[in-house]
């Protein structure tokens, strides 16, 4: 997908039951929400389920996703605005993820996060189930991953009994906890979420674990690895920062 095309809706504006949103700064952060979409498929963060979002650019206290849709099929026509509680914002009512939550806390909690992602990327589901295998950075590509990577076990939240979705309030919320400060969160059997400060970062930091995550597998089976330290990590965030717009404008022009 060379270019996005925007509905007249999206292009002209928005009526929510708040406000008016218009221009087209936001048809340009939709443009990029459906592309999002588009490149976690194409590179296999995603498949027919997992979601993004990003923060609304004129209503911090709203985010911007797709309805109920698989990611690679996404339009401007399928993206909805969400309140905190996981509401839709006037318009017709759409058939809204039943996860919409991983996105709402995490906004509430983190207001430095500007985009979520949340994938069951095949790589890093294997971290959240063995206890002994913690996922770190080992590519300089991935030293966002220094802060730690926890594991959230939902049956500390709600018992032993549930299908692992994120599917309440409440369950978000804790989600959000486990995830604290950092960049990404494993879920027990189930994926991971990964923030962003802007969507770009978010996308590219998902990619990122799932490259990681099948690396680190690698060089296990190969023996012991040596990881990024600390300082390494800090370094290596600070100098591949300042290039993620040419992943993202590569990705772009592949979808």
């Amino acid at each position: 997908m060379k270019s996005t095309e925007f509905t007249s809706a999206a292009a002209a504006g928005v009526e929510t039951g708040k406000q008016r949103v218009t221009g087209s700064n936001l048809a340009e952060v939709i443009g990029e929400l459906v592309a999002a979409n588009r490149i976690l498929f194409r590179q296999g963060v995603v498949d027919a389920y997992g979601h993004v979002s990003t923060r609304h650019p004129q209503m911090p206290h709203a985010f911007l996703i797709a309805s109920g849709t698989a990611p690679a099929l996404v339009s401007a026509d399928h993206i909805v605005e969400l309140d905190l509680d996981g509401h839709e914002i006037g318009g017709t009512p759409q058939s809204l993820y039943l996860e919409r939550f991983i996105h709402a806390e995490i906004y509430r909690a983190r207001p430095d996060v500007g985009a979520v992602v949340h994938s069951h990327s095949p790589s890093v589901l294997p971290f959240s189930v063995v206890p002994t295998a913690q996922l770190r950075p080992l590519c300089h590509m991935s030293g966002f991953l220094c802060s730690g990577v926890p594991v959230f076990e939902i049956r500390e939240a709600a018992g032993d009994g549930t299908d692992l979705l994120i599917s309440t309030p409440q369950l978000g919320r804790a989600l959000a906890a486990t995830l604290g400060p950092r960049s990404v969160v494993l879920m027990r059997g189930h994926g991971s979420t990964v923030v962003g400060s802007n969507l770009r970062e978010a996308v590219f930091q998902a990619v990122y674990t799932e490259i990681n995550a099948r690396l680190q597998r690698e060089a296990l089976a190969l023996g012991t690895p040596v990881f990024l330290t600390a300082e390494e990590s800090e370094a290596c965030v600070a100098t591949v920062s300042a290039s993620i717009d040419r992943a993202w404008n590569l990705w772009s022009d592949q979808i």
